[in-house]
């Protein structure tokens, strides 16, 4: 595991991320891929009240595969693979707030199975510099826009 902060929000460069939709991946060694949400996600949706996940099992890659009640957002999440639902995370269901305190370990959303990896993975971002740099330039464009503090 290899965490950095950027502009004060944690950031595991071992990971890969879908920043348009906030969602971190974790491909594991069985082949399954647990996904979740950024810290910038996070501090952008504000205190998460409730999560629910799709209960279809397979979805697809930018679409919905569950839905987000937060202070700030109410909306969907949008899946960044296409795979089908090995697992579900009951204790985010039941506590939110976990995601918040460990969004890039308990907080995990899904497990999934990917159905077209080789395909999609290349969308995501996975170069540690390349992480870096985006997240610090989509903290700077949230500063300018007025969604993130100073």
């Amino acid at each position: 595991m290899t965490d950095q902060t950027v502009s004060g929000f944690a950031v595991r460069t071992d990971l890969a991320y879908d920043l348009d939709n906030h969602m971190w991946v974790d491909v594991r060694e069985s082949g399954h891929a647990r996904i979740g949400m950024d810290a910038l996600g996070l501090e952008t949706s504000g205190t998460l009240a409730q999560l629910a996940f799709s209960t279809d099992d397979e979805f697809v890659r930018g679409e919905p595969f569950g839905t987000l009640e937060a202070e700030k957002f109410v909306g969907p999440l949008i899946a960044p693979l296409s795979g089908r639902t090995v697992a579900v995370n009951g204790a985010v269901s039941a506590d939110p707030g976990l995601v918040e305190r460990d969004p890039y370990g308990a907080g995990w959303f899904v497990e999934i199975e990917p159905t077209n990896l080789d395909e999609e993975l290349p969308f995501l971002i996975r170069d540690e510099a390349d992480i870096l740099e985006r997240f610090e330039r989509k903290v700077r464009q949230y500063r300018i826009e007025g969604v993130l503090a100073e």
